[in-house]
C-alpha cells in the first residue's frame, strides 16, 4: 500500500494518473475506514478482487446524517454541516486536514476561472451566513480574503449596498464575482435590474424553501435577463464533499482532474448508467482522503462522454433507497 504521505501529496497534481491514485485511495479507505468496510461486506463485495476504478462502490451520501465517516486514528480539524429543516437529520462531514479542502477548491477555482487576486469577490448567501458550519461560507470566506479588494465581502439583507457595490466596479471596470444562492439573486434581481458587463454571476442552487422552485432553465433566463448577462454560471458541491464542479453556462459541469461524476443505474445502484442516460449521480472526490471518496448521491443526472455532467432533480425517498444497500 502505497504510504499515506505519498498519496496525501499526490491528490491534486496525479502524476501516477487518476485510476491508480483512485485505486490507491480506494485501498486506504477500505483498510482504515470501518463504516465503508462494513459497507463493502454488506454488499458481499471482495476487495481483494476489485482491480478497476469502475469496480468501486459508492457509499450512500445518507450515512453522513448518522455516522461518524473518518479513517481510523485521525483527529479532526474542521466538521462540516448541512443545513435542514426542523426534525430532520443534517449531514456532518469531519474534516481531518483542513488543507486538503483548500488546496481543492483554490486549485479548482485557479484552474477554471484564474487567479482570484483579479476579482472583487461578492458573496449574496444569506441562508448559509445564518448557520453554523457551511462549507460554502469557508470557501467563500477565502476568496473573498484571497482576492485582496477592499470592496470584496459578504451580503446578508442589504441589497441596496450590493447594488451600489456592483455599479462601482461596473464604472471602474473591474471583473467581479458575484457568489449567490439562488434565491437572493432572485431577489436581487427583482430589486435592482442592471446592466453588468464585467460581472460573473455563480448560483449555488437551492431556494431553501424561501420561493417557489424554478428549473435551472427558468431561473438563469430570468437572471439573464434581469441583470443583463449573457450566461449564469453554477458551483456543483455539498457537504459531504471537499471538491467542487463549476458550469460555465448552460448547466454543464466540468470536474478538476481530482474529481470525477459517473452515473449509477436508476433501478440497480450497483450497475452504471450508459453515458447520457439520466441516473443516479455518483462522485468520486479524491480529496475526501480521510472521510470517503466515493458518494453515491441523491441527485438525478446525465454523464456526458467527455465527463461533463448535467444535474436534472432529486430522487424520491432517496434516504431509503440508499440505506437499503446494505442490506443487499
Amino acid at each position: 500500500m502505497v504510504p499515506i504521505g505519498q498519496l496525501s501529496s499526490e491528490l491534486f497534481t496525479l502524476p501516477r494518473g487518476f485510476d491508480v491514485t483512485c485505486l490507491d485511495v480506494f485501498r486506504y479507505q477500505q483498510a482504515h475506514n470501518a463504516l465503508y468496510r462494513d459497507f463493502i461486506a454488506g454488499i458481499r463485495l471482495d476487495p481483494q478482487k476489485l482491480s478497476h476504478v469502475s469496480e468501486i462502490p459508492f457509499l450512500p451520501v445518507e450515512f453522513f446524517k448518522s455516522h461518524r465517516i473518518l479513517s481510523e486514528g485521525m483527529g479532526t480539524d474542521l466538521v462540516f454541516s448541512s443545513s435542514g429543516t426542523t426534525g430532520t437529520f443534517t449531514s456532518k462531514h469531519y474534516v481531518a486536514d483542513r488543507k486538503l479542502y483548500e488546496t481543492s477548491f483554490r486549485e479548482a477555482f485557479t484552474r477554471f476561472y484564474g487567479n482570484i487576486t483579479d476579482y472583487c469577490v461578492l458573496a449574496l448567501l444569506p441562508s448559509y451566513l445564518e448557520r453554523e458550519g457551511s462549507s460554502l461560507i469557508y470557501m467563500a470566506r477565502d476568496l473573498i480574503s484571497a482576492s485582496a479588494h477592499p470592496d470584496s465581502g459578504f451580503y446578508l439583507h442589504n441589497l441596496e449596498e450590493l447594488h451600489r457595490c456592483l455599479l462601482r466596479q461596473e464604472a471602474s471596470g473591474q471583473k467581479t464575482l458575484l457568489l449567490g444562492v439562488s434565491f437572493a439573486l432572485l431577489d436581487f434581481a427583482d430589486a435592482h435590474p442592471m446592466e453588468l458587463k464585467h460581472t460573473l454571476i455563480m448560483e449555488t442552487g437551492g431556494m431553501k424553501g424561501k420561493r417557489k422552485e424554478l428549473v435551472r432553465e427558468e431561473l438563469h433566463a430570468y437572471l439573464c435577463a434581469r441583470l443583463g448577462v449573457k450566461t449564469i454560471h453554477s458551483e456543483y458541491g455539498m457537504t459531504e464533499l471537499l471538491s467542487q464542479a463549476y458550469s460555465q453556462g448552460n448547466g454543464i459541469f466540468q470536474c478538476p482532474p481530482w474529481m470525477k461524476v459517473v452515473a449509477r443505474d436508476t433501478n440497480d445502484a450497483l450497475s452504471k448508467a450508459p453515458d447520457g442516460k439520466t441516473g443516479g449521480i455518483n462522485v468520486i472526490d479524491l480529496a475526501n482522503l480521510y472521510s470517503c471518496s466515493f458518494i453515491a448521491t441523491q441527485d438525478l443526472g446525465r454523464v456526458n462522454k467527455d465527463g461533463s455532467f448535467e444535474i436534472l432533480g432529486r430522487f424520491d425517498n432517496s434516504d431509503i433507497r440508499g440505506c437499503n444497500l446494505l442490506l443487499a
